[in-house]
């Protein structure tokens, strides 16, 4: 019996270790691989000359069309400020390829392995991305870059990311203090090296206020409910489904639903199943809008699960939403690894009302009562505090920090350049003081 309880591992701990294991696993499978591209892309081909062969100041790497809503701010104002950049990204319809710049220059590298294998033989001074998990599985860090920088995609939790997301950047620019604090935790934990880490707010969601501000007020119009859930076994749609709609069509009011966008590829047999049943666009709209900024404008409240949808909806718009209970399994990602709650789960009960399997059913009334009571705007002022840092100013101090981490670089290595030289120098001279000796 003592032998049993030795041996014994709670469920939590269990799944924890399982988690880490097959995490390694990945890694191993994944740096294999990545050896085997390196290999092939190192001999002899010339197709990533273009990208590896010169050394770049700045890149912005983008593994998806969807957060050039992030990188546009950013890359207007290297525009402005007249510094070189390039753009990468791995989709071949991303609205960067068609922008306009005369500093900044876009390029497709394609899609999975394919962009990889450029990306980790690339030749920069500074990286900056959305994409976690680097140096984790295909993508590696290249010994020829300086300073990789990591900007979330959206204004919550830091530790959302899949475990070690975050581990091997240089850098990583935060919107709120308990972000920051996160990341210490995990490098405490994990005994990992102190990263560079800048609190300069959000530029997107900066330009998405500046645009609210902007327009002219919504017309009067029926009451609308914006359905935008994440996607996966938690998301609103795999949990309510049909049960959802039905009830939502019973209110009468003008529903909108917005996938997210994995969902179209990852839930494609679900996601068809619906829009052919509700397929009635004077009772349901199906948005697929790139932007979404028009849907968020014309909706009244939101309703969504874990997605960060929510806080641009209630912190940009200062609209209040319904929510879910995501039954969150924080085993497989960062957040595993501290001890405090998620700030995301925390504040949503200060901003709306949870949607349960016991009041899905009483669907109007939630919708009513959140659009209707007041406190909710103070849970939005507050989580607004917390997560969104120097409105209106977080794309000036993002490319600060930018700039002052190349400008870091080009220091050390014209340093070291001078180093070198004066060392070369120095043994010139000795070598001819010997030779004149010996003449």
């Amino acid at each position: 019996m003592d032998l049993f309880k030795v041996l014994y591992i709670d469920p939590g701990t269990g799944g924890m270790l399982f988690t880490v294991l097959f995490g390694i696993f990945g890694v191993a499978i994944f740096g294999f691989r990545a050896l085997l591209m390196k290999l092939k892309f190192s001999m002899g081909s010339d197709k990533n000359a273009k990208i590896n062969n010169e050394k770049l100041p700045i890149v912005i790497f983008s593994d998806h069309k969807r957060y050039w809503n992030v990188f546009k701010p950013i890359a207007d104002e290297l525009e402005a400020r007249h510094q070189k950049a390039v753009y990468l990204t791995c989709s071949e319809d991303d609205p960067a390829l068609k922008a306009k710049y005369e500093y900044i220059t876009a390029e497709f590298i394609g899609e999975g392995n394919k962009a990889f294998s450029k990306l980790n033989l690339l030749n920069a001074s500074v990286v900056l991305s959305t994409t976690p998990s680097l140096d984790v599985f295909q993508w590696k860090r290249s010994k020829n870059v300086d300073c990789y920088i990591h900007i979330p995609h959206m204004s919550n939790d830091i530790t959302l990311y899949r475990m070690f997301g975050l581990d091997h950047y240089d850098a990583i620019i935060v919107s709120g203090e308990y972000q920051e604090r996160q990341i210490r935790q995990l490098e405490e934990a994990r005994d990992l090296p102190a990263k560079e880490i800048a609190l300069c707010g959000i530029p997107y969601m900066d330009e998405m206020k500046k645009r609210f501000d902007d327009s002219d007020a919504v017309p009067a119009h029926e009451r609308t409910v914006l359905l935008a859930p994440s996607w996966g076994e938690s998301g609103l749609l795999s949990r309510f489904g049909e049960q959802l709609i039905d009830k939502l069509l019973s209110t009468g009011y003008k529903i909108i639903i917005r996938p997210h966008p994995q969902s179209f590829s990852s839930e494609k047999e679900m996601i068809d199943k619906l829009m052919s049943k509700y397929n009635d666009d004077t009772k349901v709209t199906w948005n697929r809008d790139n932007d979404n900024f028009n849907v968020l404008m014309e909706s009244d409240i939101l309703i969504s699960d874990f997605s960060g949808v929510i806080f641009d909806f209630s912190l940009v718009f200062d609209k209040p939403v319904i929510y879910t209970n995501a039954k969150f399994d924080i085993n497989p990602y960062d957040a595993s690894w501290i001890d405090e709650p998620l700030w995301t789960f925390s504040i949503l009960p200060e901003l709306g009302i949870e949607l349960t399997d016991e009041n899905v059913g009483d669907i109007k009334n939630l919708i009513d009562r959140c659009i209707e009571d007041s406190s909710f705007k103070e849970g939005r002022d507050k989580a607004r505090a917390q997560t969104w840092v120097n409105i209106g100013e977080g794309t000036k101090r993002c490319v600060d920090f930018v700039m002052k981490e190349y400008n870091e670089v080009v220091a050390k290595k014209a340093k070291e350049e001078a180093s070198q030289s004066s060392k070369k120098s120095g043994k010139n001279n000795k070598k001819q003081r010997k030779n004149g000796k010996k003449q």
